[in-house]
């Protein structure tokens, strides 16, 4: 049989104009910004003009992430849709694709199969600009910094101390080392230095916590981009940065409006990642789906020991949200990776490898439930191949936990097959929950990272090498111990180990770097070699994306 490709699915369909989605989400056309047909960014003030009731929030989360696929994004759409299919008022919030993974190796991030955003070629490319707005306010950061520099440095700022990085949205092996401000003395000071991609800027990481325009330029202010001779931090603020920062990022703060497959209304905006950053949309279209819609439905980035942990401990610590119900989204096929099975081995019934690869999915569950508190499901995306026998194991070893599984078929049917697990979570929203954080703020660094690593992480302590010791003695002297933390760590294992698959017990973590990102609000915990500027494979996506004479584009997925 020969399945239709997502965009030749996303182009079947009669998109319904924004304006309509904007009126089926109960937003005035005064808040309405039109960015063509079927976009379109919406005014902040909506936030403070409603006086309506906040409605449940969801998350969506998964199990540690394979070659296999799990279906994260494709489950919460589908999940929204199949909350409008039985009566619900509804809103999604997802994030933006970078165009480096979309050229790369993932290819685009709007969905698949029949539960998808739409237009999910802009919104796979370019979309509203809100990147190219983010890279511009980071570079201009760099271009201020070089220049005051250059200008005399009346800062006194050690140029072998700059830790801000030049950004571009490209997947690009060759800008990870450079060695630029060549040329002469009129052409800036020679220094090594290096280019992060655009979603790793801790600016995108402050324009998805700001909860505000005042808030972001706040926050784009207590930016640290190096330190001075005697060791004292350099912020955006003393360079005079900040407000033209704000003004590059004035209309980027506003989140997307756009629509599902079925016209569910849907905010896309923001995209930091989820291993080195805190992986979760904005909070500003968090909040403007939970204040429009009586469900909102959103997702957070790679396994619930990244994206999800970040999530609660961060997110919804900053921004003052609880959520009601947790999906954690669950193959059959990537379980059975996690039991040692090569992708090649998949597609043959294989209890045993499943038994083996189940605790990963029954620790992420675990954690949720009894380190957060939270009411969850098992949402598990059924292949063709899975036998009734491999299904009916996970749903009887989730059951032992007291958690429900309900199979999920939104990839093959949109909306209709999100219903059962739609009715499940309408349930388990209203059931009782004590949410709580996984550490305390008050704990000291090296104290909130061990306790994180043995209660989510479930490994047996940490390993702070020398450097990173002297970096929390440091950190902590200039009063940054109290602030989260965000674990940069591989996102193929709950260790710092990538090899470790399943659900590994015993190890240490070692901790190599700490670095404050002021601006974001948090401390960035560096584990193990964490890419800041991923590379392209030998075949990337990009050589399968075309355009025609007429402006169709295909190939993106």
């Amino acid at each position: 049989m020969a399945y239709l490709s997502d965009i030749e699915i996303a182009q079947s369909i009669t998109m319904k104009p924004i304006s309509e989605i904007a009126a089926k989400a109960g937003i005035d056309d005064k808040y309405v910004e039109n960015y063509g047909k079927y976009k379109a960014k919406i005014d902040l003030s909506l936030l403070n003009d409603s006086a309506r009731k906040d409605g449940k929030l969801i998350l969506v989360t998964a199990i540690t992430p394979t070659p296999a696929g799990e279906g994260k994004t494709t489950t919460t759409i589908g999940l929204a849709d199949g909350l409008s299919k039985i009566g619900k008022n509804v809103m999604v919030a997802l994030r933006e694709p970078s165009l480096g993974p979309v050229f790369g190796v993932k290819g685009g991030a709007a969905g698949g199969g029949y539960a998808q955003v739409v237009p999910m070629e802009d919104i796979n490319l370019h979309f509203t600009g809100d990147f190219h707005a983010i890279g511009a306010a980071n570079n201009l950061l760099a271009a201020m910094l070089d220049n005051h520099i250059y200008q005399g440095n009346a800062l006194g700022i050690d140029p072998r101390r700059i830790t801000w990085h030049r950004c571009v949205d490209m997947n690009d092996r060759q800008l990870r080392f450079v060695v630029d401000g060549l040329g002469g003395r009129v052409n800036g000071t020679p220094r090594e230095d290096s280019y992060d991609i655009t979603v790793a800027s801790e600016i995108m990481a402050v324009l998805c916590l700001a909860n505000s325009l005042k808030d972001l330029k706040e926050r784009l202010s207590r930016i640290i981009v190096g330190y001075t001779y005697d060791e004292k931090p350099v912020t955006a603020g003393d360079l005079k940065a900040h407000g033209a920062m704000a003004a590059l990022l004035k209309d980027a703060l506003k989140p997307n409006l756009v629509q599902t497959l079925e016209g569910t209304p849907a905010f896309v905006h923001g995209g930091p990642f989820a291993n080195i950053a805190h992986g979760c949309n904005s909070v500003i279209a968090t909040k403007m789906a939970m204040k429009l819609g009586d469900y909102a439905v959103t997702e957070a980035g790679f396994g619930a020991d990244l994206g999800a942990e970040k999530f609660l401990d961060i997110k919804c610590r900053y921004a003052g949200l609880t959520p009601s119900a947790v999906v954690v989204v669950a193959t059959v096929r990537a379980l059975k990776m996690h039991g040692g099975l090569a992708k090649t081995e998949l597609g043959t019934e294989n209890l045993d490898a499943l038994g083996k690869g189940l605790p990963n999915l029954l620790r992420h569950v675990s954690n949720i439930r009894d380190v957060y508190g939270l009411p969850a499901v098992v949402a598990v995306n059924r292949f063709p191949t899975d036998t009734d026998a491999e299904v009916a194991l996970v749903i009887e070893k989730c059951k032992a936990l007291g958690v429900n599984v309900v199979l999920s078929d939104v990839w093959a049917k949109g909306g209709e097959g999100g219903i059962a697990l739609a009715e499940e979570v309408v349930r388990l929203c209203e059931q009782p929950s004590d949410f709580r954080f996984s550490y305390d703020l008050d704990l000291p660094i090296d104290e909130k990272i061990r306790t994180l690593v043995r209660r989510v992480y479930r490994g047996a302590d940490i390993s702070i090498l020398p450097s990173a010791q002297k970096q929390i003695a440091q950190l902590t002297a200039l009063g940054f111990d109290k602030l989260p933390i965000c674990v940069a760590k591989t996102q193929y294992s709950f260790s710092d180990d990538p090899a470790k698959l399943g659900a590994p017990e015993d190890f240490t973590v070692t901790v190599k770097n700490v670095k404050i990102s002021a601006g974001a609000g948090f401390l960035v915990i560096l584990t193990g070699d964490i890419m800041t500027m991923p590379g392209l494979p030998k075949v990337p996506a990009a050589e399968r994306i075309d355009v025609s004479d007429d402006g169709v584009i295909s190939g993106l997925f």
